[in-house]
């Protein structure tokens, strides 16, 4: 059976089971299994890797038609649900559900929920699967599993916010990357999305609190060439426009060689900012091929198999899609900032 096949079978089978539901519970239930993040239609996509170049598009349209549709006939059964309650309440507590309203309040997804969405359906476009991880970590995953033993320097750039229990607060996604290993078998391409925690001053372009996206490829023969390739697409994807970008040596203790990855700062043209630290360029992310001591602890054999892994912020991607110059106004609470994000496509 090939991969539209299954999509095929899949949509005849969730839109068979939403029409029988008779609860709001049964809904939920169809709607994580077929449609939800670990649901058998991500299952699905993360298939579409191994496909031939010409029928990843088609595949990724086909899976999004289908996405739509599901979820249009859970709303629809949603509200029938909604207005069979409504007649049955005594006639005095009835509410017309189907009354035109005077004004029409409409709330708005989170700029930064709404580029991380926009990135997941990138990577899983490209034949990512999206995992997800704690946000309370050991210090095992957290660093000796990345090659970041106890006595090695560069736990003095990460300012870690401890618990008592000795457990602490992740400092980056990269802490789910052996977490993944140990539960996978090469080849796979994964992304990790999520909120980190680091405990260092805020200002216009830092925060304590933020979000980024891990990403990793394992395989034979990987290279820096593909390594290349994928971010390029990334960042023509994102920007649906070429940015000018450069790629620079860096050191992460989790790859090697390792590199870090700029572009120009959108808000000055290059000119220097605030936002940019008058450099005119605008760090995106870290880079490399992943160290052999890494895939060690993922108990993956670094003779046979390599790989790539980059990470970057997704606070300062949104601050460059949206021309914001203060990373603090995410955490603020001013209502009226976040009203300005309305995203209809994604509500």
């Amino acid at each position: 059976m090939d991969m539209l096949d299954k999509l095929q079978e899949l949509e005849k089978e969730a839109l068979k089971t939403v029409k029988k539901a008779k609860s709001y519970d049964e809904l939920e239930q169809a709607e994580s299994r077929y449609i939800g993040r670990n649901g058998i239609l991500n299952s699905i996509m993360g298939e579409i890797g191994a496909l031939p170049a010409e029928q990843r598009r088609e595949v990724g349209k086909r899976a999004n038609q289908i996405k739509k549709t599901i979820s249009s006939l859970i709303s629809q059964k949603a509200a029938e649900f909604s207005s069979s309650e409504s007649s049955t309440a005594p006639a005095g507590e009835r509410i017309d559900v189907t009354a035109r309203l005077t004004s029409k309040p409409r709330g708005s997804i989170h700029p930064i929920s709404q580029v991380q969405a926009e990135m997941e359906q990138i990577f899983l476009s490209m034949g990512f699967d999206i995992v997800d991880g704690p946000h309370i970590e050991s210090e095992f995953y957290n660093f000796e599993a990345l090659n970041i033993p106890e006595d090695h320097p560069a736990r003095e750039h990460q300012d870690t916010f401890w618990l008592t229990c000795g457990l602490l607060l992740r400092t980056h996604t990269s802490s789910v990357q052996v977490r993944t290993y140990k539960t996978s078998t090469p080849p796979f391409a994964v992304v990790i999305p999520g909120r980190i925690f680091r405990y260092e001053a805020v200002d216009a372009s830092h925060e304590n609190t933020f979000n980024q996206i891990e990403g990793f490829i394992v395989d034979t023969d990987i290279s820096v060439a593909n390594l290349i390739a994928v971010l390029k697409r990334v960042v023509r994807e994102i920007f649906k426009k070429d940015i000018k970008v450069r790629l620079r040596p860096g050191y992460f203790p989790f790859v090697e060689p390792g590199y870090e990855m700029d572009f120009e700062c959108l808000l000055c043209r290059g000119k220097g900012c605030s936002v940019c630290s008058r450099t005119g360029w605008v760090e995106f992310l870290g880079c490399g091929m992943i160290h052999p001591n890494v895939l060690k602890f993922g108990n993956i054999d670094p003779e046979k198999y390599t790989g790539f892994a980059f990470g970057l912020g997704l606070d300062r991607l949104t601050m460059m899609l949206y021309k914001i110059d203060d990373i603090r106004i995410f955490q603020g609470c001013d209502l009226r900032n976040l009203r300005q994000f309305s995203s209809p496509s994604l509500l």
